[in-house]
């Protein structure tokens, strides 16, 4: 009878240890796996998801995480036909990072149509937390509000009073254009013009004749990934910089400036929130990752880690992935924080806010070594560094 009871008393014991690593969680991480941002993004951000889970020791929690990832090509239709697929056959719970603004446009109202949560950490568009907005949508990284009056305002407060916009065609580029002309114009400068380029343009010659013809100060960027790279090469063949202008990346990655080389892109000034090297988390994160990788992190790479391991926080809290509105409550109620974006918030519109910092690509000789590409100009604290929620006309914030 000894025996049986304690028999009895330990599987009493060991019933909520068993129920609790019952608790199912499941990612999915959609982004460019083979295109133009594929280095910023792709299979890197895989890594940063899985160690966010270990991070966060989510199975010592009882929180059993798969994470599965899937190439979206920078196509809205075959992204959401794989959201769909994830939703309604696979058991995903959570999708993250989504580069490329008009495909994330596309997953965040899909998402909100089949009650799940959308982290997103490559797209840049403000549309996301404005406009568009969405109460299953979070906004981790950066948008177009934050670079457009980081990167814009310096380029015209340095003397650059007049621009050129080359602008990729679809919803990032027309953002981005849009954010950095306004900054533009209330700095007193003025936008001389614009040319809009197709995604993933290998040939600039007939775009940068045109900026170079404009007579612009400044010559704008409002591009990304493969397309800020050929772009800046092909300007430096030009000799655009060498005849007086000047051009402003609004948007540009650590991988990019590791593709292009310091010679090339000394001098670029860029906005970020996430920097390797920027502190003791930072370095000691990306030393992991680019044991595993063999680069650094991009910023989106670092913020699908952070935003992984803010979502596991509300999940663990809640007690259950299923529940999308319980989650989401709990993401928007608990702050944020972690080494690599430090203490921050999520406002009522998904907007995530965190510090934003102005940095300036290094000339060759100042490089201390691989990687070593950035000098901090000056920190945008975190209140400050996005656009206000009452400007933004989201529909769930209207009036505050």
């Amino acid at each position: 009878m000894r025996f049986r009871t304690f028999c009895f008393a330990a599987a009493i014991l060991a019933w909520p240890i068993a129920s609790q690593a019952e608790t199912a969680v499941k990612i999915g991480v959609l982004n460019d796996r083979s295109g133009l941002y594929a280095d910023l993004a792709g299979e890197g951000s895989v890594v940063a998801a899985n160690m966010a889970i270990e991070d966060f020791k989510a199975a010592q929690k009882g929180l059993k995480v798969e994470v599965v990832s899937a190439d979206h090509q920078n196509k809205p239709d075959i992204a959401v036909n794989k959201a769909r697929e994830w939703y309604d056959q696979d058991g995903v719970d959570a999708i993250f990072d989504v580069p490329t603004s008009s495909v994330a446009l596309a997953i965040s109202a899909l998402t909100q149509e089949k009650n799940k949560v959308f982290i997103d950490s490559g797209a840049a568009t403000s549309d996301l937390t404005g406009a568009k907005c969405s109460p299953n949508t979070l906004h981790w990284t950066y948008d177009t509000w934050e670079l457009a009056h980081g990167t814009g305002a310096a380029a015209v407060k340095a003397g650059g009073t007049t621009w050129f916009f080359l602008t990729a065609d679809y919803a990032f580029g027309a953002a981005l254009e849009r954010d950095t002309a306004a900054v533009v114009v209330a700095e007193g400068g003025k936008v001389l013009g614009d040319v809009k380029h197709p995604l993933n343009t290998q040939d600039f010659s007939s775009y940068l004749l045109q900026a170079q013809s404009s007579g612009a100060k400044v010559v704008g960027l409002a591009n990304a990934g493969g397309d800020t790279i050929n772009s800046i090469k092909q300007a430096a063949e030009f000799g655009i910089v060498q005849g007086g202008q000047k051009l402003a990346g609004l948007l540009v990655f650590i991988t990019d400036v590791h593709s292009l080389g310091l010679k090339t892109a000394q001098g670029l000034v860029l906005t970020s929130p996430f920097y390797w090297d920027l502190n003791d988390g930072t370095r000691a994160f990306s030393d992991r990752f680019m044991k595993t990788t063999g680069k650094r992190p991009s910023m989106v790479q670092a913020g699908v880690y952070s935003s992984v391991l803010h979502y596991l926080k509300a999940v663990n809290a809640v007690g259950s992935a299923k529940d999308a509105q319980k989650v989401m409550a709990k993401m928007k109620e608990m702050p944020t924080d972690d080494p690599l974006f430090g203490k921050g918030s999520v406002r009522a519109d998904g907007r995530v806010l965190h510090d934003s910092y102005l940095f300036e690509v290094k000339k060759p000789e100042e490089s201390k070594g691989p990687w070593d590409y950035y000098k901090l100009i000056s920190t945008t604290p975190a209140e400050k560094a996005f656009r206000p929620m009452n400007q933004g006309g989201c529909p769930l914030v209207a009036g505050k």
